[in-house]
């Protein structure tokens, strides 16, 4: 069954397409939530807001762009909700003031990968040190078009779609954050 029957079934109440299109975008929108929001708990409550959205519209989806199209569209307005109002109300920092200054409590979560070679660790904790300064350095647009962009792939089109705006707009902000991120990384470009 192709796409657009599979919709169309479950837009007349079918439970098994629409599980179908559920297990059809599941890790895709999954991935786009954690890499939006960079938090397991955040992501998975995104995840089935977002699938809990589909399911109550899925009757008003009348086939003007791709499925993938509205769906994303509905998970990044999640996700920018999620951000604007976790920039309203203080989250707990990962920084503690300690005798010898601030200590960020994430430094101590040991490096798996690079633990064997110490300047390979050094390296990599300040390329994601500086990586995650650049993405908290950009609007949630830019960050979300970035991501949209470099972690999931996404052609500028369906991410000028999946934000209600032009594919040029979408083009315009994946250059300031990509100008950002070069900024931020310096030498490591």
């Amino acid at each position: 069954m192709d796409e657009a029957a599979l919709i169309r079934a479950a837009q007349s109440g079918d439970q098994d397409a629409f599980e179908h299109l559920v297990r059809n975008y599941d890790q895709s929108v999954l991935r786009l939530a954690m890499n939006l929001l960079r938090s397991p708990e955040d992501a998975y409550d995104v995840y089935q807001e977002a699938f809990l959205r589909v399911f109550r519209s899925l009757h008003t989806f009348r086939f003007d762009c791709n499925f993938n199209t509205w769906l994303y569209r509905i998970v990044t307005n999640l996700c920018l909700d999620h951000l604007r109002k976790k920039k309203v109300r203080k989250t707990e920092s990962t920084v503690v003031d300690t005798e010898e200054g601030p200590l960020d409590r994430l430094d101590s979560v040991p490096e798996q990968r690079a633990s064997s070679d110490p300047q390979r660790a050094l390296l990599s904790s300040e390329l994601r040190g500086r990586i995650e300064q650049a993405l908290s350095g950009m609007t949630a647009r830019e960050r979300l078009v970035f991501e949209m962009r470099h972690y999931q792939g996404m052609r500028l089109r369906a991410i000028g779609e999946s934000l209600g705006t032009s594919e040029e707009a979408a083009k315009n902000c994946l250059f300031r954050a990509t100008q950002k991120m070069r900024t931020a990384l310096g030498e490591f470009v």
